[in-house]
């Protein structure tokens, strides 16, 4: 998060957090780097004042340094070294890029993907392919590329906003916006997740109101507000800021933005992190309350709700009832529904298919093996059986194994194989050929 913001992370989550924007300047990172810890760099301008028998559930944290993650001294300034103009010029041209991983916007509007896909000759005849000559032509003409999903697709991405993920404990996805001189992309709008803006290239104006609507859900975009928002947007802003190459703002959610390149093209990132809210455990503990047969009772045959004096009865029947269903809630039953909902907004860093699988052959006992970065797991015990739940699948195995899978799940650096409690040599090795190929474990050599 020190890429993010030029304050420290204590003062960041107490102070700005879902509250405030914050505007850090390059200068401002450089002054950190060299101010003693817990001391504030000058210029940063916000806008104003487990169960018995259970294991808890764990995330594996990155314990190796990727891209975007290296000490401060050894990267260059900036934001260069995750994604530039030329990375984006080989993606438009070299890579085979498809929808919805590019859009293209102008004038506030998307434009539709077909004019600027198409097939990509013999051989490669899928037709949602993007056309560089088409991208060209509406670059020249104004026109704002928008790289989606680059989490999942550019390496230094994909490092940097898992680590980022790691630390703060929030899914992370990362678009990249470049726009022609003088455009605009979007017209003023919010949105409903948090946002890090780390301007990379170019120079951009950015217009900030606060919200019309205080921490919006996901299922209250802006565009179910379009006459409110026109109309704040066009009063004086509550922040205006101009972001040069080195830049970064972090915007919570709700905030009205837009943003104008100045001089010539700009770059920026946007990390959205969409962290959870307290409506999702509301979701989850009504979801429960079907369990309650006075919940799931009917009407009376004839009843009308939209009758105020039939609905005002059954109304404050379902309320009492719903109130004794949720004056105990198990918290392990919200917990599991919990970890269904959350785990699979995010993805466990990559591993490779081909030399994992050659790694899980030739297992022995010397073999060091790490936990899968950021993989988020729960292991539970039972008598007959330690049985591990994963994002995706649940994985059991013989009782006598749960210590030394938690020994590999929760170990803090690499692990020998040899070195696993309570078993003998050939379980220790096959036990840990299934962790690899179950992708749990990783060679060390790959984390």
């Amino acid at each position: 998060m020190r890429r993010c913001v030029a304050v420290e992370p204590e003062a960041f989550a107490g102070t700005y957090w879902g509250r405030a924007p914050l505007h850090c300047r390059a200068a401002d990172f450089a002054a950190a780097r060299s101010a003693a810890p817990g001391s504030a760099p000058a210029g940063s301008t916000p806008p104003g004042a487990a169960p018995a028998g259970s294991i808890p559930a764990g995330s594996t944290p990155a314990g190796s340094a990727p891209a975007g993650s290296a000490p401060a001294a050894a990267r260059p300034p900036g934001f260069g070294d995750l994604f530039g103009t030329g990375d984006a010029d080989e993606l438009l041209s070299r890579r085979g890029l498809r929808t919805p991983f590019l859009r293209v916007v102008r004038d506030g509007e998307v434009l539709p993907a077909h004019s600027y896909v198409g097939p990509g000759g013999a051989g490669a005849e899928v037709g949602d392919q993007v056309r560089d000559e088409r991208i060209l032509a509406l670059f020249a003409h104004g026109a704002t590329l928008v790289f989606q999903g680059l989490h999942r697709l550019w390496p230094p991405l994909i490092d940097f906003a898992g680590t980022l993920a790691a630390e703060l404990s929030v899914p992370v996805g990362v678009n990249a916006y470049l726009t022609p001189a003088g455009s605009r992309g979007f017209a003023s709008h919010y949105d409903t997740h948090d946002v890090f803006v780390l301007q990379v290239e170019g120079r951009k104006r950015w217009m900030i109101h606060e919200p019309v609507l205080d921490d919006p859900l996901e299922r209250q975009p802006h565009g179910g507000r379009r006459d409110e928002v026109a109309a704040t947007a066009a009063g004086p802003p509550a922040l205006e800021v101009e972001l040069a190459a080195g830049d970064t703002l972090y915007l919570p959610r709700g905030w009205l933005h837009s943003a104008t390149a100045l001089g010539g093209p700009s770059l920026h990132l946007t990390l959205g992190l969409r962290a959870l809210t307290r409506y999702a455990l509301v979701e989850e503990l009504l979801a429960l309350a079907a369990e309650e047969p006075a919940l799931r009772a009917g009407f009376p045959l004839g009843f009308d709700p939209t009758d105020e004096n039939q609905l005002a009865g059954q109304l404050a029947g379902t309320v009492a009832a719903l109130r004794e269903a949720l004056r105990e809630p198990d918290v392990a039953a919200v917990a599991r529904r919990m970890r269904s909902r959350t785990w699979p907004t995010s993805r466990p860093a990559p591993i490779r298919p081909l030399a994992q699988a050659a790694a899980s052959e030739a297992v022995d006992p010397d073999t060091i093996v790490t936990p899968r970065a950021g993989l988020r797991w729960f292991l539970r015990t039972e008598p007959d059986a330690a049985i591990l739940e994963l994002p995706d699948r649940t994985i059991r195995f013989p009782a006598f194994c749960g210590p030394a899978v938690l020994a590999v799940l929760d170990a803090a650096g690499p692990v020998r194989v040899g070195d696993l409690p309570d078993l003998d040599g050939e379980d220790q090795v096959v036990l840990v050929r299934r962790l690899l190929r179950e992708a749990v474990a990783v060679p060390a050599r790959s984390a």
